[in-house]
């Protein structure tokens, strides 16, 4: 028997590659969830829209569950740059290494959609182009909005829904107060708040991910991009705080 059960500690680079793989997964399970259910749905078929939030709600929240149970123990699994600033914060992440996690999160989002258009150059006709004329499954208000909600739903829906989910990975992840089960439990509330927030504005709580879908969606997915960098990283700044007022230690 060894004398210690604890894991060897982890390396620099093995950290952000688990960042960027684990933002892969999640951008290409939750926004190729989103394209080919979009693409199989009945047009005629009033559900097919509820249908396909569903779908893409659990794509995300399964995706998310997958990624953390793989890479929780080598980077914390964030995938996301909003988790990354709530973590630190709340005073459970280095601030020298954010931008680190950050970089790696955007580009393992961008390659995740990269191969979702390089699968799409091989589909049917024409299922590329609508795609991308559709937006690509990025985030937006008023007219790009999925139910017509303008720019003040969506920086409410941003900023609440991703201030909840930062909470519920500090919460899950807590060192002593946090559980086993935290990966399931972050996935669901993924799912959740893409069932939530999905109608409004696409649901994005993650910058990475509006990154990685408005370079394939076209001029107006770009000129649209900006509150789903800046909403999102309020929402975290928020839950950070609120982080330390409910886990304060009362010693």
């Amino acid at each position: 028997m060894s004398e210690s059960t604890s894991p060897a500690p982890t390396t620099p680079a093995a950290r952000l590659m688990a960042e960027a793989v684990g933002t892969f997964l999640l951008v290409f399970g939750g926004v190729g969830t989103a394209l080919f259910a979009a693409h199989l749905a009945d047009a005629g078929d009033a559900f097919a829209p509820g249908i396909v939030y569903l779908a893409t709600a659990a794509a995300f929240g399964l995706s998310a569950a997958v990624g953390a149970a793989a890479f929780a123990g080598v980077s914390g699994a964030h995938f996301n740059p909003a988790v990354t600033l709530g973590l630190a914060v709340a005073g459970r992440f280095p601030w020298a290494e954010v931008w680190k996690y950050a970089l790696v999160q955007v580009i393992g989002g961008a390659v995740a959609t990269t191969l979702l258009v390089l699968i799409g150059l091989f589909g049917p006709a024409g299922w590329l182009e609508a795609a991308q004329n559709g937006g690509f499954a990025s985030n937006g208000w008023g007219e790009r909005s999925p139910g017509g909600f303008d720019l003040p739903a969506a920086i409410i829906a941003e900023v609440v829904l991703t201030a909840v989910l930062v909470l519920v990975v500090l919460g899950a992840t807590h060192p002593e107060r946090g559980t086993a089960l935290a990966p399931g439990a972050i996935g669901l509330a993924l799912a959740l708040i893409h069932l939530v927030g999905i109608v409004v504005d696409g649901a994005s709580v993650n910058p990475a991910r509006s990154i990685a879908t408005a370079v394939y969606g076209g001029g107006a997915a770009l000129a649209q991009l900006w509150p789903f960098l800046v909403f999102p990283l309020v929402g975290a700044v928020l839950a950070g705080f609120a982080c330390r007022l409910i886990f304060l230690d009362r010693r």
